[in-house]
């Protein structure tokens, strides 16, 4: 059985102030936010969202408590980051890690990557087909 087609992404919560700038300072290294709310690949955005932010908060069984009125988005990589049908490199984590650790007090995450429906804009979806 072959698994479902996905996108790595890492889900982080941000604090909305630092939306962004956040999100201009990862489009620079071809990394991209995507806000769960208004996801293209999301039915009901703003119920997956707060799902979504709820789920993580609670998990941290108060650290996160702080982040409980932010944002949750899924960061995704751009094209510049894959060669062919080799997996995601190293650097790519290595990066995307290091752009948030410069954010701490207004981030939260755990450094580990999921799997989501893809997320191509309209344009990637063409070359892709």
């Amino acid at each position: 059985m072959e698994r479902a087609r996905h996108e790595n992404v890492a889900t982080v919560l941000v604090d909305p102030a630092l939306l962004p700038e956040l999100e201009l300072e990862l489009m620079e290294l071809d990394l991209r936010v995507w806000p769960v709310r208004t996801a293209p690949n999301c039915v009901d955005g703003p119920r997956a969202a707060f799902q979504l932010r709820r789920r993580l908060v609670e998990a941290q069984r108060g650290a996160w408590d702080c982040a409980a009125g932010w944002v949750p988005v899924w960061i995704s990589f751009g094209e510049s980051w894959y060669v062919g049908a080799e997996p995601l490199p190293w650097a790519a984590h290595r990066t995307l890690w290091d752009a948030l650790a410069g954010h701490a007090a207004q981030v939260r995450y755990q450094r580990r990557l999921g799997g989501v429906p893809p997320l191509a804009v309209r344009s990637e979806r063409r070359r892709a087909g």
